[in-house]
């Protein structure tokens, strides 16, 4: 059975800094593109980040490059997003998702919750 279980999230002031980090199991994780989703209140969900197997290749939605960034622990089977300077529209669930070689499999976590405010 496959789960992604993130984790990290809670309330921060603008400007502060957060890091995710989503524990993947029953997969075999080196094989899948890990990536970073997130839904705010009264919108659809949007891409945040992307990491490919390898680690190798980067991919940020143009809102949180320069801020955001993503990586990956193959052995640990852990992907994490570390995020700076966060803003209030940074605010939403943040979602976990793995998708397999040629996407023929995808999965996602639960979500945790991002709140950036005064």
């Amino acid at each position: 059975q496959v789960q992604l279980v993130e984790s990290g999230g809670g309330l921060v002031q603008p400007g502060g800094s957060l890091r995710l980090s989503c524990a993947a199991s029953g997969l075999r994780f080196n094989l899948y593109t890990m990536k970073w989703y997130r839904q705010a209140p009264g919108k659809e969900r949007e891409f945040v980040a992307a990491i490919i197997s390898g680690g190798n290749v980067r991919r940020y939605a143009d809102s949180v490059n320069g801020r955001f960034t993503i990586s990956r622990d193959n052995l640990k089977m852990l992907t994490n997003l570390q995020m700076n300077t966060l803003k209030p529209e940074d605010t939403a669930v943040y979602y976990c998702h793995a998708e397999s070689p040629y996407g023929t499999q995808k999965y996602w976590g639960q979500g945790t919750q991002v709140t950036v405010s005064l």
